[in-house]
């Protein structure tokens, strides 16, 4: 009998054991992204198409520091909008962990995702990286990039053209542009190329008008919602006429102008790193691309796109530069074990020497975080950090509706191919704005 008492006793032991071992490791697992007894899978959505390889090797390298955590980085199609494709995964009950989104897109998925406030990395995060995905005191979103764009020209094509070093300064009308442009045809390269992709023309050029009507983001503001209300004229504004005077310049030397629209993305890239042409109306995301045609490790940098033949006005000094791209973890389906394991992922990016080389040196990304002092690795990333630093910034347009692009850029495409008028573009955007959601 003793000995069946203490073997029940044993058991009974045994068993209060392992409930104790149970409780300790179901509460562990809520306080770490760690998991020592089951890996965790997660999925981030790519929108920005040309790190794609920088990203899948960036997941790669965070796997090595973190064994128990796999990323699969998934691509929005090519030309598509990542508001779109994330709307037909949440729609489909599939949504990835994390998606790399454009600014304008987070409040419209804010009640989805996580409230990533009380994240370490916002005390890091640069002036005003995360105001735009600030809604009632909580920011839904992390500052993946500072992005700039403008004319990137291939220095020494201009050098040539010019008879000696160029001077970017010097271009900052819409006359210099011009007499650059035929500087460069005259030592017998072409000017330029446009590319006529929607994203580039309703998402980078035409948002131009809107930013270069004041210094103050606020009387920006105040435009946009004049146009809304159908109170603002776009047809006879100052910033508008002159910024189409300067794409009517572009279209005029635009080695492509006979098949205008014929153009893709890949031939810019080729173009100016091949020096076939001087000057690519672009951003510095573009960078790996044009480094893969560029042998001869040129030099490169950004002019402003101007808007008048009066230097002194806002626009013709300044570059357009803004946090672009911003990622947001998903609450809906992404277990408590996945949503630590993406947060691990962004501490990764800002705090450790891996994540940090991924997003400056393999990625070529401006970062939106003042502890990551890693200079600039290419030369476009240098020319926006430097005018940033002389304060010749214009910000960047990153909230506008997620149709703007495609619905405008279509309008932008119109008038390129010379199939529609300034007046016609001009009643376009007005209609748009009436009815922009």
């Amino acid at each position: 009998m003793k000995l069946f008492k203490g073997s029940s006793l044993m058991v009974l032991l045994l068993a209060f054991v392992v409930v104790l071992s149970a409780c300790g490791n179901s509460a562990d697992s809520g306080k770490s992204s760690d998991s020592s007894n089951a890996d965790v899978k997660i999925t981030l959505l790519n929108s920005k198409g040309e790190i794609q390889t920088q990203l899948e090797d960036a997941a790669k390298a965070f796997h090595e520091d973190n064994p128990g955590i796999t990323v699969e980085i998934q691509a929005v199609p090519t030309g598509g909008s990542p508001f779109e494709r994330a709307s037909a995964l949440y729609a489909s009950g599939n949504p990835p962990t994390m998606i790399m989104m454009d600014t304008g897109d987070v409040e419209k998925f804010k009640d989805r995702v996580l409230d990533l406030s009380e994240e370490k990395w916002n005390g890091d995060a640069v002036v005003n990286a995360t105001d735009l995905t600030t809604f009632d005191g909580k920011n839904y979103a992390f500052p993946l990039a500072i992005e700039g764009y403008g004319f990137i020209y291939n220095k020494a094509v201009v050098d040539k053209a010019v008879g000696g070093s160029f001077d970017p300064s010097t271009i900052n009308t819409t006359e210099a542009l011009e007499g650059l442009f035929k500087q460069i045809e005259a030592s017998g390269k072409k000017a330029l190329v446009v590319s006529p992709m929607d994203w580039s023309l309703g998402a980078h050029y035409l948002p131009l008008a809107y930013a270069g009507q004041n210094k103050d983001m606020a009387e920006v503001n105040k435009f946009v919602d004049a146009l809304r209300a159908g109170t603002a004229s776009i047809a006879d504004n100052k910033v508008f006429n002159g910024l189409m005077d300067t794409f009517d310049v572009m279209m005029k030397y635009n080695i492509d102008k006979a098949s205008a629209l014929s153009s893709t993305y890949e031939r810019g890239p080729e173009l100016l790193g091949k020096g076939e042409v001087g000057i690519w109306f672009m951003g510095n995301w573009s960078w790996p691309q044009i480094s893969s045609f560029d042998t001869a490790n040129g030099e490169y940098g950004f002019l402003p796109v101007p808007i008048s033949n009066n230097a002194a006005d806002y626009g013709n000094q300044e570059i357009s530069s803004a946090v672009s791209k911003r990622l947001v973890l998903d609450k809906e389906k992404a277990t408590p074990e996945q949503q630590a394991a993406a947060k691990k992922f962004l501490d990764w990016i800002v705090y450790q020497d891996k994540g940090q080389d991924f997003l400056v040196n393999k990625a070529n990304i401006i970062p939106a975080f003042k502890n990551i002092t890693i200079p600039a690795a290419d030369p476009l990333g240098k020319s926006i950090q430097d005018y940033i630093s002389r304060g010749k910034s214009e910000q960047s347009m990153s909230a506008l509706p997620a149709d703007h692009w495609s619905i405008l850029g279509a309008s932008m495409q119109k008038y390129l191919a010379q199939s529609g008028d300034r007046a016609l573009l001009a009643k376009e955007i007005e209609e748009y704005w009436k009815t922009a959601k």
